[in-house]
């Protein structure tokens, strides 16, 4: 004797023969539907002969080397940057941010965070904060610099302020990034380069600048502040120091 088993059905095997109950009515009841084809919802639509192609992002910027052909400003390039900067209405607190850019291979957020605390002038030093997980260190001023960053100071005090960052603008505010990188773009341009220049080219030429000079790479990364040599083996891969008479 075969003992029944109790027939077990979910909710979805429930709604699923509901369904199947409903639609079969349906057909059954109505004579235009009785024996033929659902009809479609979906209309076929033959497919296009011809495709367009949407690019899924904007081009956005170039490669550098779409711009210029190095990364950098020669000696005689950045003396021409320096007397352009110097030509502006506030030419010699712009020239002082160029000069002092090149001069230390700042990077322009560490030249916006210049404080007259990190300056001491009669020791003609200057304290080299690091961003970017950089060294920070001590620098000499030159004389130049020396001269021009006491004569900034008394034309402050002369209209009256005594801010603490080196650099302000107009209303006495710091300087920020975008306000350095575009002085440096405008002067470039009137200086006539021939290809577009950006405030951290400078610093790649205070690399290349020294290297040509003879400062050997260990001592290059201290004063840059890279915490890996690897940074800055490109500038003295590219000297011509080590060359030097070797035809002699």
């Amino acid at each position: 004797m075969t003992r029944s088993v109790p027939l077990r059905m979910d909710v979805t095997d429930c709604k699923n023969v509901r369904f199947t109950l409903v639609t079969f009515r349906y057909y059954a009841t109505n004579v235009a539907g009785w024996g033929r084809k659902m009809p479609a919802k979906l209309k076929l639509v033959r497919p296009a002969e011809t495709f367009e192609m949407r690019p899924v992002a904007s081009k956005g910027r170039k490669a550098n080397a779409d711009y210029r052909v190095r990364e950098h400003l020669i000696e005689a390039e950045m003396d021409k940057l320096l007397a352009a900067l110097k030509r502006n209405r506030r030419g010699h607190r712009d020239w002082l941010i160029g000069l002092l850019i090149y001069r230390h291979g700042l990077r322009v957020s560490e030249a916006c965070d210049l404080r007259w605390d990190d300056i001491d002038l009669g020791k003609r030093t200057i304290v080299i904060r690091r961003l970017k997980s950089s060294t920070d260190s001590s620098h000499y001023l030159e004389r130049d610099e020396h001269r021009a960053l006491g004569e900034l100071w008394r034309a402050y005090a002369a209209e009256g302020s005594k801010p603490s960052y080196v650099f302000v603008n107009e209303r006495g505010h710091p300087f920020g990034r975008m306000g350095i990188g575009r002085m440096i773009e405008r002067a470039g341009e009137a200086a006539g380069m021939p290809f577009p220049v950006h405030v951290h080219m400078l610093r790649h030429s205070t690399g290349y600048a020294l290297a040509a000079r003879g400062m050997d790479t260990r001592r290059l990364q201290h004063y840059l502040g890279h915490a890996s040599i690897s940074n800055t083996v490109r500038y003295t891969a590219m000297s011509p120091e080590p060359f030097k008479n070797i035809w002699r």
